[in-house]
């Protein structure tokens, strides 16, 4: 039996129900705030990522799907979106809408990382960026939204982790200070995180390991080394959520795999997920664009795991489909009835109505039964060319009427 690769899964028909009620309440919360939907293409250029996300980072260096598509062009299959976004927004010229662009996406998304509860190789977030606002009222409204969303799909246990990284030259002073850091207690920490000393010394802070993290508790903080207006910018966000009433924790630790953030820095966790508990997050890339091509241009973006909320939220009992009409015949061999049939379908359809025909060849009395496990309110047995039974299945009256007059039949609600 050939089965899925690891790290895939099936979206089964149970599962779509919740899924399209988190696409639901994302439409409608995004939406009233002014942000439209785009959708960005699989893959792209590898160097977007490269760029964008940064080299040094593990995304780029060990969880990518890169592939040479026979032109010799490097091609990746998306594992984020915010650089997708960029590459859009620099491509069609969106930089000459009235600012700020608002944007949103549900799309698929691939790592080559190893699978976990809720994360998976190929899996899917719900994102949303705003490209042309500097200040720090676009952070706090995004960070409302994504708690807003979590809120309508009931995650619970909910954390906000907030911190700030400054601008690019305070951090690439402070990445100089934190690896002198570590190099002097090089011994006590993990292979891993010696080996990426140089590199990516920032990521320390995400290590498990015991003696890691007990170095890291006397590491230098980067939020108390913020420049003057990085810092007003900090207070500024945390003024706004703490007057709409929004619990944060500041958090100078938190770091997260992408290069490209400046300033506002955010991750929303939730209990309800054990050790791996990130529901989703993100923060500001005021360089972004500009690395990309574009022009000078600030921006900020969260991202959130469909996998990992669902997982966070209550179970929902699926809605039953609701069926208005199933069709039969009496005799399955009649051809004139199985074509009279398939037109009453048709146009009941065509008028609006959720309407089955019975495909399968199943006897009179069990496309009854099945009518009744699909709940149908009528269903119509074509007896001929000429005539059909409308049954009613909630009253359980029938007549006959012809075969022509049965979606009319059914539009009028006729107690029959």
């Amino acid at each position: 039996m050939i089965q899925a690769p690891k790290g895939t899964y099936d979206v089964l028909p149970a599962d779509q129900p919740a899924r399209r009620l988190l696409e639901t309440h994302a439409q409608r919360i995004l939406g009233a705030a002014g942000y439209s939907r785009i959708e960005t293409p699989a893959f792209e250029a590898t160097e977007l990522f490269a760029r964008g996300v940064g080299e040094a980072t593990d995304i780029v260096q060990k969880e990518m799907y890169s592939f040479d598509d026979g032109g010799g062009r490097s091609l990746t299959l998306r594992p984020e979106g915010t650089a997708p976004v960029c590459r859009a927004y620099i491509e069609h010229g969106m930089h000459k809408l009235p600012a700020p662009v608002k944007l949103w996406y549900l799309s698929s998304f691939f790592r080559a990382e190893n699978p976990q509860r809720g994360r998976y190789r190929q899996f899917w977030q719900v994102g949303a960026e705003v490209i042309g606002a500097a200040g720090p009222e676009a952070d706090a409204e995004l960070i409302v939204l994504l708690l807003e969303l979590l809120e309508e799909m009931g995650v619970s246990g909910t954390r906000l982790r907030l911190a700030s990284l400054g601008q690019p030259e305070t951090r690439g002073a402070y990445r100089a200070e934190l690896s002198e850091y570590l190099r002097a207690h090089a011994d006590e920490l993990a292979p891993e995180v010696r080996s990426r000393i140089e590199l990516n010394p920032m990521r320390a802070f995400d290590s498990n390991d015991p003696g890691t993290r007990a170095v890291m508790a006397g590491a230098p903080k980067l939020i108390e080394r913020l420049a003057p207006e990085d810092a007003e910018h900090f207070a500024g966000v945390r003024a706004l959520l703490d007057a709409a009433g929004v619990r944060y924790e500041i958090d100078p630790t938190l770091v997260r795999g992408l290069d490209y953030y400046t300033r506002t820095l955010f991750e929303f966790t939730s209990d309800a997920l054990g050790a791996q508990s990130g529901v989703g997050g993100g923060g500001r890339y005021d360089r972004l664009i500009e690395q990309l091509g574009g022009q000078a241009t600030p921006g900020i973006g969260w991202a959130a795991g469909v996998e990992r909320i669902l997982l966070a939220a209550p179970v929902m009992p699926a809605a039953a489909e609701l069926v208005d009409l199933l069709v039969t015949v009496a005799e399955r061999d009649s051809r004139p009835a199985r074509a009279v049939a398939f037109e009453i379908a048709r146009e009941a359809r065509r008028a609006g109505l959720a309407a089955q025909l019975e495909l399968t060849g199943r006897s009179l009395k069990s496309a009854l039964k099945h009518a009744d496990r699909l709940k149908a309110r009528y269903v119509a047995i074509v007896n001929d060319a000429d005539t059909a039974q409308l049954r009613d299945m909630t009253g359980g009256q029938q007549h006959e009427l012809a075969g022509g007059a049965v979606v009319a039949a059914i539009l009028r609600g006729s107690r029959l």
